[in-house]
């Protein structure tokens, strides 16, 4: 039996973007796309990453799937999805001091 919230089911989704703003048109699509990703849940990791904790390989998808229809003509985009346990190992660096990698909050999960 698979345990409920297993690391290598739980997934985490990266949003990776540049996005152009050279003109006000351009920063109004840039700001649009953004609150559109805080408004799903994600949370900003770094400038223009955002990331997003799933508690299924299926919600992940879910979540995708509604990035993608928020996608701009212009600028470049990536989505990454990796594991519980992957995104455990990520190891993290304030100029050469590492840094402790917070927990994410506590995610509910509704029926």
């Amino acid at each position: 039996m698979i345990e409920r919230f297993s690391e290598y089911q739980i997934m985490w989704i990266f949003i990776f973007f540049d996005l152009p703003t050279e003109t006000k048109k351009d920063r109004k699509i840039y700001a649009q796309f953004r609150k559109n990703l805080l408004r799903d849940g994600f949370t900003m990791f770094q400038f223009s990453i955002y990331l997003r904790h799933c508690p299924s390989r299926e919600n992940a998808d879910v979540h995708i799937k509604r990035v993608k229809s928020w996608l701009p003509n212009e600028g470049y985009i990536g989505i990454l999805t990796v594991t519980d346990k992957q995104f455990g190992q990520m190891e993290l660096f304030r100029g050469c001091q590492q840094v402790k990698q917070d927990t994410p909050t506590q995610q509910l999960e509704l029926f």
